[in-house]
């Protein structure tokens, strides 16, 4: 008996199967629809593997052109659409249902133009995070977003979630690095909204899809924003005895005014875990440890630095430890951007995601481990500390389905917690399944019903990724 609910498949879309089959046989090519069992099983779930649902059937279209047909199709038949990038969602927001057909960008994955003039890349949304810097690297530019699964994850699937990583704290999540965007609507009609200029007229709506999880429409191009790389940049690792002064130095720092590139968060058992898979050199000694980046020139680098230290030092910094080589640096950022991975190793566990005010570090720091405790649960805390994004991971046995639940009972109090003390229940994993049913934690009914409206407004059938974000109960139709 699974914790989280799913809709039951509608019997009319299933008795239907092979004839939706052939018709999407029609669309695309042979090799780019998957219909049999084995082979859609490889897309019953994504990061959250806990739960699982083998779609209808899988297309993976070419092109703009050919997601337009088949999301034309499928609103004729009356056919859900599951959108899905890399599948590395952590909150299940590419887990299908069994009368769903999954609609996949791994095929479209051409970086179509770089204008280096003025900043801008439009690529494919299949392309990879990290694969637009590797294109833009060698004329000095960069692209900012960069989240832990940033060699796997897409484009399209950071715009769905609004995905962030480590240097968001200095230069913003994908919304503040996303210009234009084209966009399939469920009836199969083409939009462009935004473009390569900065500010675009009429309504935002390139800030309404960003961050909707696939349920406005599917994205299949994007125009992003590059930077110019800084001239130098380096990280530092702060070890501290105690998580209550870890916190407390990051709500210092933060509250003096400082904004490092980066100020990333281990705990003691996050600290083991990834100096056993990428030893870079983590203070194994130490309670808690940040990994602090400053950017800029020698002497800006210095002087920030320099006001750093001496504020970790009033919060009993034990160990401070300078990258002093490129090769350093890659192994510091190779433990951090590790973390996940290397947990798996160890244990089964729930990756969490919500956002607090960095005032109150200490004190959820401090609550989160009471609630794992009170559960017989471990968790290793592994987040972006500057802008208060949690990321707790609860270790758990996945065979076990008690222990299961118990997980997910501790998370949905972590996520109750961040509500609780005036953050919110995400900060980059988006909603998904994971997070649905606690919305109205956050939001009043007026508040949800408001947002349902809109979503309607593109989708009033509910057909594109259902079962997400919104409860299931007192779902507004038109």
């Amino acid at each position: 008996m699974t914790a989280i609910a799913f809709p039951l498949p509608d019997a009319g879309i299933m008795a239907r199967r092979d004839e939706i089959v052939a018709g999407l046989a029609t669309l695309v090519p042979f090799d780019c629809l998957i219909t049999s069992m084995n082979e859609r099983r490889a897309f019953e779930t994504d990061g959250l593997t806990g739960y699982r649902k083998v779609p209808l059937a899988v297309v993976l279209p070419r092109n703009t052109e050919e997601v337009a047909a088949v999301m034309r199709y499928c609103h004729q038949q009356g056919v859900k659409v599951v959108p899905r990038g890399a599948g590395t969602s952590l909150s299940g927001g590419a887990i299908p249902q069994e009368d769903a057909v999954v609609i996949g960008i791994a095929k479209m994955n051409r970086i179509l133009d770089i204008d280096y003039a003025n900043r801008a890349a439009r690529v494919e949304a299949g392309v990879t995070n990290l694969s637009i810097t590797g294109a833009v690297v060698h004329e000095g530019f960069f692209y900012a977003p960069d989240p832990s699964s940033q060699l796997a994850c897409t484009i399209a699937g950071n715009i769905g979630m609004n995905s962030g990583g480590a240097h968001c704290l200095k230069y913003g999540v994908t919304a503040n690095n996303v210009l234009g965007v084209r966009m399939v609507l469920a009836d199969g009609a083409i939009v462009d909204i935004g473009g390569e200029h900065l500010d675009a007229e009429g309504l935002d709506l390139l800030s309404l899809v960003i961050g909707s999880e696939g349920q406005l429409g599917m994205v299949t191009e994007a125009t992003v924003r590059i930077l110019r790389s800084a001239e130098g940049a380096q990280p530092v690792l702060f070890g501290f005895a105690s998580t209550e002064e870890a916190g407390a130095a990051v709500a210092a720092i933060i509250g003096a005014g400082i904004i490092p590139v980066a100020m990333e968060y281990m705990d003691r058992l996050a600290i083991q875990i990834c100096e056993d898979f990428a030893h870079a050199g983590y203070p194994l000694d130490a309670e808690a440890m940040l990994i602090i980046e400053v950017e800029g020139s020698e002497d800006e680098m210095a002087a920030q630095l320099g006001r750093i230290i001496a504020i970790a030092k009033q919060h009993g910094v034990k160990t401070v430890k300078e990258s002093r080589s490129a090769m350093e640096t890659a192994a510091i950022w190779k433990g951090r951007k590790s973390a996940f991975g290397a947990t798996g190793k160890v244990a089964d566990y729930i990756c969490m995601d919500g956002t607090i005010p960095t005032g109150r570090l200490p004190d959820v720091l401090a609550r989160i481990t009471a609630i794992c405790d009170g559960h017989g649960l471990r968790a290793a805390n592994v987040f972006h500390a500057g802008d208060g994004n949690l990321h707790p991971l609860v270790l758990y046995n996945i065979n076990d389905p008690a222990e299961q639940e118990k997980a997910e009972d501790a998370g949905n109090q972590i996520l109750k917690l961040c509500v609780e003390v005036g953050g919110c229940l995400t900060g980059e994993h988006g909603v998904g399944i994971e997070k649905r049913d606690l919305m109205t934690c956050q939001f009043s009914t007026i508040d949800l019903d408001q947002q349902m409206r809109v979503r309607a407004v593109f989708d009033p059938g509910w057909r594109l990724n259902p079962a997400k974000v919104f409860p299931l109960e007192g779902r507004f139709t038109p």
